[in-house]
């Protein structure tokens, strides 16, 4: 097979724009899918049964079903709820978001688990609120034992995001996809698709290990 290196040339600008679209998605999703997980997490160990409930089922349903039908139920569902149109890029962070929050809600109620007990008594002896002892005492330590679960969640998340390609948002995928159906040239687009996921994955695989490297969480 011939590969055709002047259209590899001239779809590589675009293609890199579609990645950066791609990081951002996955930064946002993240970052929201962060706030969305510790508080989770928190109601998921909070001693208050219905709350427990709550978190129980929402992490639950989304860890059980597709990214895929989740961005379908905010794109196409939502509309019909709400009563007008869901932008593309409201409903791919939103999707996303909701999907990463419930992964990360493990990750930080693990992290929170491992910390020893003697350490929010240790807190509250001090004349600590609970709150006070797990911000400044149990979550700090926790935060630098899940570094790996993050950073694997982050990769998992730039992967995933290719997904909202199918409600038309341009983000990596997309970029190829359109490039395609204008040069057919798929097997060099999807190449050079995969070879920029992959040093996406790559560089974010290496940061994570220096984070890891710098709180010594071995």
């Amino acid at each position: 097979m011939d590969v055709n290196f002047e259209i590899m040339k001239n779809a590589f600008p675009l293609l890199i724009a579609g990645a950066g679209i791609t990081i951002e998605i996955t930064a946002l999703s993240v970052f929201f899918g962060m706030l969305i997980g510790i508080v989770v997490s928190l109601i998921r160990l909070s001693s208050i049964k219905p709350l427990r409930w709550l978190g129980n089922v929402y992490v639950d349903f989304i860890r059980g079903t597709p990214l895929l039908i989740q961005i379908f139920l905010v794109y196409f569902a939502l509309p019909g709820i709400i009563g007008h149109r869901v932008d593309a890029f409201f409903a791919a962070i939103s999707a996303c978001s909701i999907n990463s929050g419930a992964y990360v809600a493990e990750v930080f109620r693990g992290g929170i688990q491992s910390i020893d007990k003697g350490q929010m008594e240790a807190g509250r002896s001090l004349g600590m609120t609970w709150w006070q002892t797990m911000r400044y005492i149990i979550l700090p330590q926790a935060f630098k034992r899940i570094i790996p679960p993050l950073g694997n969640e982050f990769i998992a998340m730039l992967k995933d995001s290719s997904l909202v390609s199918v409600i038309g948002f341009e983000e990596l995928t997309r970029r190829g996809q359109l490039i395609i159906a204008r040069t057919y040239a798929s097997f060099e687009i999807w190449m050079a698709v995969a070879i920029i996921y992959l040093i996406l994955t790559f560089t974010v695989a290496r940061l994570t290990g220096l984070l890891e490297r710098k709180f010594d969480t071995k």
